[in-house]
């Protein structure tokens, strides 16, 4: 019979960027035993050090770091080091602004100190799926955007867009359902399935989608029907159905 764990899939190869020595030892003996591989770094210059030789499944960040914090960290490795793997920031601020700036810096998800073990194992996996599932064959294109989800390329108008895997998958979902409308229903169960965060997490994913697909244009491409999703199209175009 198949276990949970191997029903997950395998486990990723983590970098985990904590200066806490015991929350350190307890991720150690929590994951490794089920097979992760774990990489630590006590720095925030460590931290990018570690990501930059060598590639992984996911990197949790912690927030408070000697040397560098964690947006700091997270903003080194989207835009000057171009890491595109999945990173969970974990944070003992849980206000709303403080998870939004973590998005916008490059983050894909968010971990609220103290927090379950098992919760971080079930987030890390996630990560891992979603990262995974951004390879498909076809390169999709609407309004002027373009993503290719096998080499994880996207533009605007031959623009480079800096997406998190987050925001590719976002993005990946908004094409394909193109001129259609989301709803917020599809693209939350596209990110975590059947089982979505309490807070508004797709929000604020959706606001970092934004910034990065609208604000350097003239033009938005990215609407919003308030209170049923999301669409992307050319200025001008009318809203259509959702279905």
């Amino acid at each position: 019979m198949q276990t949970a764990q191997q029903a997950a899939g395998p486990a990723p190869q983590v970098l985990v960027i904590e200066d806490n020595a015991d929350i350190l030892a307890n991720v150690y003996g929590f994951l490794e035993p089920m097979g992760y591989a774990i990489d630590s770094a006590r720095t925030g210059p460590a931290g990018l050090r570690a990501a930059a030789a060598q590639a992984y499944d996911v990197i949790v960040l912690d927030l408070m770091l000697p040397g560098q914090d964690g947006l700091e960290v997270c903003r080194e490795l989207r835009q000057r080091l171009r890491v595109a793997t999945p990173i969970l920031m974990l944070t003992a601020r849980d206000t709303e602004r403080d998870k939004l700036a973590g998005f916008e810096a490059g983050a894909d998800d968010y971990l609220v100190k103290p927090f379950s073990l098992a919760e971080l194992d079930a987030r890390l996996r996630a990560l891992h799926r979603r990262a995974r599932g951004l390879h498909v064959a076809c390169v999709l294109a609407t309004a002027g955007v373009q993503l290719d989800p096998g080499t994880f390329q996207a533009s605007r108008e031959g623009v480079p867009l800096r997406l998190t895997p987050t925001g590719l998958k976002l993005l990946a979902a908004l094409l394909r359902a193109a001129p259609r409308v989301v709803t917020r229903a599809e693209l939350e169960r596209e990110l975590w399935g059947d089982s979505p965060p309490a807070s508004d997490a797709l929000r604020t994913h959706m606001h970092a989608l934004r910034a990065a697909l609208d604000k350097p244009f003239a033009a938005p491409v990215l609407h919003t029907l308030p209170g049923i999703g999301y669409w992307l199209a050319a200025a001008g175009e009318g809203a259509p159905h959702a279905s």
